[in-house]
Parts: structure tokens; C-alpha cells; sequence
């Protein structure tokens, strides 16, 4: 006859292993609420440290992207399709060195560093507009 122990211990624990599985389960929840913690705080820094205030969520994705593949043409895909290509797919353009360990070629990213390289991609656009209105000609009005 199986006794009250044996009738309240979680279905595939057997009486041997109980306390081993109790003080796991303990564990895990308390790293599991840490990382949840961590979280919390990390990313609001993150996001600082990258330029929220100035930049949106979207705007450093997007920059982000420019920095890593190393090509002022990429752009944040959000909402990210669920069944696309993936988000490097056909990307030649990234400066790294592959092989068993790659190593990055991009630039590092410190104290809202994507806001200056943004303003500084941005004049170098309005530099580049400014000289193709310069370089045409004016168009002749008709008689």
C-alpha cells in the first residue's frame, strides 16, 4: 500500500530524488527572477547608452544595422516578417573576417555614438544633394 509521501510527490519524481528536485526547482526560479531583474534594468540603460532619448527604438535598430553590415541602405524591418528571409540574407557589404572565430571590422559603439553617426551620414547626404543641384543645369524655360 503506498503511503501519503508517495501519493504527494510530483508525477515522475520518485521519494529518493524529491529534495534534489525541490532545492532545483527553488534555484531555478530564484535565477530565473534575477535574469527577469536584470532585464529590467539593463535595457532602459542600453537604450540610453545608444541614444533613445534622441533616437526611436526603430532609429537605433536601424543604425545599428548600418554600423554592422557596414551599408547606409539598411533599414529596421519592423514589424519583422515571421516566415521572410532572414535579416542578413544576401548581405555582402559586412566588413568581417569569418572563419572559426570572426571577428568584427565595425566600428565600436560608445556613448550615443549612433546619434553622431547619423547626424554625420545625414550631412554627408545633404553635402552630396547639395553638389548633384549644383552640378545641373538649370532648366531653360520655353518660349
Amino acid at each position: 500500500m503506498k503511503n501519503s509521501a508517495e501519493i504527494s510527490l510530483p508525477l515522475g519524481t520518485t521519494a529518493p530524488f524529491a529534495t534534489m528536485h525541490k532545492w532545483l526547482q527553488r534555484g531555478l526560479f530564484v535565477c530565473l527572477t534575477a535574469l527577469v531583474i536584470e532585464g529590467t534594468f539593463t535595457v532602459p540603460f542600453l537604450m540610453v547608452w545608444m541614444g533613445w532619448p534622441t533616437l526611436s527604438l526603430v532609429d537605433i535598430c536601424s543604425e545599428l544595422e548600418k554600423v554592422r553590415y557596414s551599408d547606409d541602405t539598411r533599414e529596421c524591418l519592423y514589424p519583422y516578417p515571421l516566415f521572410g528571409p532572414s535579416e542578413g540574407a544576401g548581405q555582402t557589404t559586412a566588413k568581417d573576417i569569418w572563419g572559426i572565430q570572426p571577428t568584427p571590422q565595425y566600428k565600436r559603439i560608445g556613448f550615443r555614438d549612433l546619434v553622431k553617426f547619423r547626424d554625420e551620414r545625414l550631412a554627408r547626404q545633404a553635402a552630396a544633394t547639395k553638389t548633384d543641384a549644383g552640378a545641373r543645369p538649370a532648366a531653360r524655360p520655353s518660349p
